[in-house]
Order: C-alpha cells, then structure tokens, then sequence
C-alpha cells in the first residue's frame, strides 16, 4: 500500500513540529501586528485571551499574567492597539495563536488610554460630584504640604506661604513624587494627615515634568486618598497644562505648586489694608456717633424740666389738683343720681306696700302658717283665721262661709 511507503505520525507529533517551526522563525518572534480587540476575556488567573482582527482576517491573542500586570490600561472590545510577540502553536489544539509581550494603544498613548479609563470608572463612583467638594478655609492656621523635600516646588509654596501669610504654620510632610511607591506614599501621607486635628489644608503636588513623571497623580490609590480626606485637599500638580486625576478628585485644582500656595492663603498685604480701611470707617462712625449722641444731651439740657425742676412739679401739682376736683365733681355727680334712684325705688316699693292697703281700711285674713286667705271657699266651718288690720291682729274662728 501506499501508506507503507511513507512515516506515519501522530497528531500530537505533528502539532509539535508545526510549532517548532514556527518558533524557530526568526520572522515570527518579537513581530508587531496592529488590529482590533474582540472577544476579550480576562482569566482568574490572570492572563488574557481575546482576537485580534481587521477588515480581512483574525488571530489569537494570549497575553500571560506577568506582561498583563505590567498594562497601564484595561483592554476593551473595539479598542484599536497593536501587540507586540512571538507567533506559536498550541500543541493541544493545534492552533497558532499570538503570544504577546506588550500591548499599546494605536494612535494614542497606554498612558493617555489609563487616564480616560480611570477618570471615567471613578467619575462614575461620584468621586469627583462637586456637591462633595469642601471649602477651603480663609484664614488656615496649620498647612500641610505633601511633596518631595527637595526641588523648586516646595521652596517656591514655602516662600509665597511666608510672604502672603506669614503667621500660618507650614507641616512638610516629605513623599516620593515620582516612580515606584510614590502613589503610596502620597496617599499615606494624606491619610497620616487626616488624624492630625490641627491640620486646616492640605496641599499635594509638585512641579512640572512628563505625564510619567506626574504619573503617580493619576493613580487611583491617591484619588481615593483624597476623595476620603475630612480635611480640604488643594491638588497642585506641574503647570497649568497639566491634568491629573488628583485634580479633579481634589477640592480645589491649583495650576502650579505657586497657585496653590496663593489660593490656600489670603494676602497679608491686602488684608492690613483692609483692616486700615475698616479702622479708619469705625473711627468716622465713632465719631459722627459721639457728635449725635452730644447734640442729643445738649437738647436735653434745654428742657424745661432740667433747666428749673421746682417748676416742673408745681406743674404737675396743679394737673394734680385738676384731676382730683375732676374726680370729686364726677364723684358728687354719681353720688346724687344714685340717691335719686334709690328715692325713686323706694317710693316705688311704699307705693306696692301691703300696708298702704291696710291703712285704707282693708284686712288680711291669714292662716295658722301664715299664708294669706285669698277665697272664702278655702277655708271650713271651725277653722281658726288670724285677721291683720292696718294696726294689730285679731284671731277669729269660721261660723259660717259665704261664697
């Protein structure tokens, strides 16, 4: 037979020479290929898997945790970026897949793409909601500087904080600001702050220099630092180009290190200016207010009453005396009515008297309790009556009645 002329192999040996070659290609190893990212999914474990592709064609994509830890952003689905690798075969599956050692951003920076990813998943939190930002105080009494010890930014701030506002106390509390660690180190020294009572402002920043230079600003650890800080935050970060998230994370974005010392501080300049000014206003109310106040008191004086205090209480003597005639005249007057009235009541009372009856020649004939007989048909034949005449009593016993 024909197959016993040729080497048999098996799929596993055919799939390992398959790689071989292609790993021992030089065309194949540290090779760029710019596409598209779809079907992205990161592993547990840490590698990612997803398809590069373009308008024609598709690869496999395997990127393993060591490389992947090193990305300064997230892979998205869409995301256009060109990856750098070595072409290999899978022995298992018999596939040839991209191996990557490094992935960027096409058309933009890795950097650039970490930033917008960032400040949107933390914007989204509402880390930066102006409604949460806190004022910063007028008049600080304790400052706090967080940057590097050395270098133009601290002593330019250290300078405009003593010149602007000498009498404020300035805590340097020295960081990294740059490289390896500093995040971390900003971020403590935020948090170390935040239980210092004492403490009015933070100041966090440093000068100018490349975005990886004032990468650390953009770190998630020290935006979060900041957005948790009780006390306000000034974020002073390179120049007045330069926008890092600690800016808008931040109660107030200063545009150099300099600004920010000049916006945590009022002008000690201006402010004894001020105060003359005030001084000089308090006096001039001070004074027109004594000068009323004397005009007042010499009109006073004028008065009457001051100026002969016998004649004043012979004048209240004599109002004195006209209220008393008027109470005695009103007094008699009340007095007279009343005795009319009672004339008239008691000539009225005379008049119904039952006495005046009586002194007309009539009689009461009343009984043993004392009510009055009113018909003869109340009494009986034997009942004892008492008569009243207008002058004394006779008692009577009934003979006879006559109705």
């Amino acid at each position: 037979m024909e197959t016993e002329n040729r080497q048999v192999i098996s799929v596993t040996e055919l799939n390992s020479y398959i790689k071989s070659l292609l790993d021992d290609n030089p065309l194949l190893k540290r090779i760029a290929v710019k596409g598209e990212i779809s079907n992205y999914r990161p592993n547990s474990s840490g590698h990612l898997y997803f398809t590069l592709k373009d308008e024609g064609s598709a690869i496999r994509c395997v990127m393993f945790k060591a490389a992947a830890q090193k990305l300064s952003f997230t892979p998205e689905n869409g995301m256009k970026v060109i990856a750098v690798g070595s072409i290999s075969a899978f022995v298992r599956d018999g596939q040839y897949q991209l191996y990557l050692s490094s992935l960027t951003p096409d058309g933009v920076g890795d950097l650039y793409v970490a930033f917008e990813q960032l400040k949107q998943r933390l914007g989204a939190e509402g880390l930066f909601d102006p409604a949460k930002k806190k004022p910063i105080p007028r008049y600080p009494r304790m400052i706090a500087l967080v940057t590097s010890p050395t270098g133009a930014a601290i002593r330019d701030m250290l300078r405009i904080l003593k010149k602007r506002y000498p009498i404020a106390r300035v805590l340097v509390v020295p960081v990294k600001v740059q490289g390896v660690g500093a995040a971390e180190e900003i971020a403590e020294a935020i948090t170390y702050l935040n239980g210092k009572r004492y403490i009015d402002v933070i100041i966090a920043g440093r000068g100018g220099g490349s975005i990886e230079d004032l990468w650390c600003f953009n770190e998630e650890v020290v935006a979060r630092a900041i957005a948790a800080s009780k006390i306000p935050v000034v974020s002073a970060v390179g120049h007045e180009p330069d926008v890092t998230i600690a800016d808008y994370a931040a109660d107030l974005r200063a545009a150099t290190p300099s600004n920010g010392a000049e916006l945590t501080t009022p002008d000690a300049a201006e402010l004894t200016m001020r105060l003359n000014e005030r001084q000089v206003l308090l006096a001039r109310q001070m004074t027109a207010r004594i000068d009323a106040l004397a005009k007042r008191l010499e009109a006073i004086g004028e008065k009457r009453v001051y100026a002969s205090p016998v004649n004043y209480i012979d004048e209240k003597r004599m109002a004195l005396d006209y209220l008393v005639n008027r109470f005695q005249h009103v007094g008699e007057k009340v007095l007279t009515a009343g005795q009319h009235r009672l004339a008239n009541a008691a000539a009225r009372l005379d008049a119904m008297s039952p006495l005046k009856v009586l002194g007309r020649g009539y009689a009461i004939a009343m009984r043993e309790d004392g009510s009055a007989v009113r018909r003869a048909a109340d009494l009986a034949v034997g009942d004892s009556v008492s008569v009243r005449f207008a002058e004394g009593k006779a008692n009577c016993e009934v003979t006879a009645i006559e109705s």
